[in-house]
């Protein structure tokens, strides 16, 4: 991000607009993906597609000329991955109802061998000689990489899912896309029924207010380290990479503790570490010892996306499509974070902005103690 706000010349409300405007707009786009979706071959055809845009949106980020060009790479970035990555694992959380917290750890932990990968990858390219452009180019092409892989091997799977009175995708009869219309009527109803349900609501918001200590912060380091700790953008990008890393181990720890811990004994603990350790990470003065606090930090929020999007699913048993469809609802207000951080840090200073973020383990831990004894949405 200090590669592309020195090559675009952005302002800091340009970023934070950079990161809040996909989560809003691209949340719109996003909303119907789940219950339209549905199942079967329909699901597939739905995923596959949106890897063809996850795909064209990395180029096109690549190729933005402008502040503008890149807005409309990341806006179509969101959409493009709710149906290439939310669809997918909606699906493992129908596959394995029991199992939803430690399968959401492997999840999460998949994610990120990939996401250690990417500073490592702006790393190798600087030095080099390339640029953040190529480096794009280089996530495109891992992105092909893995559209190939679903279409080729997740083939049986798909059919396999798919229910007998699924209606055929193309020279239906009016009767049945008169049914298709009434169906999807049903779902918006169902959708937002689910959305008052107390605890369905109660988990999308702690999402979205932990996203904050999670993307958000990550998504802001490298502009804290070089601008306020005034390190160079390969040392940032080594910063983002411990950050990374030690979330890497901390997933890879969870796997292991949510065979042994029940998931919301492991997010409090979690939660009351964080609390600590974020307010250390701003004040502790110097670049090792920050780092320091950093891979601690990050290690202590592994828990908080797994074991919240497990319990999101879990309020609503057998309506994944739902609960697609809502986490994008709920990226509509959840988008105003980091627009937030960014006006913030244009009027008062990056320091400022993110020592807001200090609240959020208070928020959190205050609803994981009302989560006891929730009752799911049948």
């Amino acid at each position: 991000m200090p590669l592309i706000r020195h090559d675009l010349a952005l302002s800091y409300a340009q970023i934070g607009l950079l990161a809040a405007a996909p989560l809003i707009v691209g949340s719109l786009i996003e909303l119907p993906v789940g219950v339209l979706a549905g199942t079967g071959r329909r699901r597939r055809l739905v995923t596959l597609g949106g890897g063809l845009l996850f795909i064209a949106a990395l180029a096109g980020a690549a190729l933005a000329r402008n502040f503008a060009e890149l807005l409309v790479a990341f806006v179509a970035f969101f959409p493009a991955s709710g149906a290439f990555v939310s669809l997918t694992q909606s699906a493992l959380m129908d596959a394995h109802p029991d199992r939803r917290a430690r399968h959401m750890a492997r999840w999460t932990l998949a994610g990120s061998v990939g996401a250690v990968s990417g500073p490592l990858v702006v790393a190798v390219v600087l030095a080099g000689g390339g640029s953040w452009r190529l480096a794009y180019l280089l996530l495109a092409a891992a992105g092909t990489a893995a559209w190939l892989g679903m279409a080729w091997l997740g083939r049986a799977g798909s059919d396999a899912g798919k229910p007998a009175s699924e209606p055929a995708e193309s020279g239906e009869p009016a009767p049945a896309r008169i049914g298709r219309v009434a169906r999807l009527r049903q779902a918006t109803a169902s959708a937002v029924a689910a959305a008052r349900h107390g605890p369905v609501l109660r988990w999308l918001v702690l999402l979205q207010v932990s996203d904050l200590m999670l993307d958000v912060l990550t998504g802001f380091l490298a502009l804290y380290l070089v601008a306020v700790l005034h390190v160079s953008a390969a040392v940032a990008a080594l910063g983002v990479a411990v950050r990374l890393g030690a979330g890497l181990a901390g997933d890879m720890l969870l796997v292991a503790v949510l065979e042994r811990l029940e998931p919301l004994r492991v997010l409090r603990a979690g939660v009351i570490a964080a609390g600590l350790l974020y307010p250390a990470f701003l004040l502790l003065p110097g670049l090792a010892l920050k780092l320091g606090a950093l891979a601690a930090l990050s290690l202590a929020t592994a828990p908080l996306y797994p074991v919240m999007q497990a319990q999101m699913y879990a309020s609503l048993p057998g309506r994944s499509d739902l609960a697609v469809s809502l986490s994008s609802a709920a990226s509509l207000a959840g988008g105003l974070g980091p627009l937030a951080i960014g006006l913030l840090a244009e009027r008062f200073g990056l320091p400022a902005a993110l020592a807001m973020l200090v609240v959020v383990p208070v928020i959190l831990l205050a609803g994981c103690a009302r989560a006891s004894g929730q009752r799911t949405l049948s």
